[in-house]
């Protein structure tokens, strides 16, 4: 089968599977004699177990790692769970660090009165970060903003 025949059967597009075979983790396939690549159904079975390991979050190392297990049949599953292990730890410290990211906009979100006067305590974080924002006085500081050059006003901390 071609290559967009092997994409819609994987779910893996044309241009991915060019690069994962660019880079390796894909052997490169036989050609026709127009140049065309020539996938068969192992290929397509290849691309479809990185196509799940990408959606469970593996990076294309880990992915590699997973692909040699898989293909060795003397492995030790202790490997392949320790590396799945590894990767919900690091889903657990990502899931962690968006909870942050969602109290602090809903807690300014909630800070914002969201009316016509341009005070904002929104666009007073961005511009002074989450460590000054201590309580301490207000003040007017002029900024460029870039896409027009005009200067405007924004409350920092």
């Amino acid at each position: 089968m071609n290559i967009g025949e092997a994409s819609k059967s994987s779910g893996v597009s044309a241009k991915m599977i060019r690069y994962y075979e660019s880079i390796g983790l894909i052997p490169a396939v036989g050609r026709t004699i127009s140049g065309y690549r020539v996938y068969s159904m192992t290929d397509v079975q290849l691309l479809r177990f990185i196509r799940r390991a990408r959606d469970l979050g593996f990076s294309v190392e880990k992915i590699q790692e997973l692909l040699a297990l898989w293909q060795d049949r003397s492995r030790q599953s202790a490997d392949v769970k320790q590396i799945a292990l590894e990767q919900i730890a690091g889903l657990e410290t990502r899931i962690r660090e968006m909870k942050a990211m969602m109290d602090t906009l809903r807690h300014l979100a909630n800070e914002c009165c969201g009316d016509h006067r341009p005070d904002c305590p929104i666009l007073a974080d961005l511009v002074s970060g989450p460590d000054q924002g201590n309580g301490a006085r207000e003040r007017e500081r002029p900024a460029v903003i870039p896409s027009s050059g005009k200067a405007a006003s924004l409350q920092t901390h």
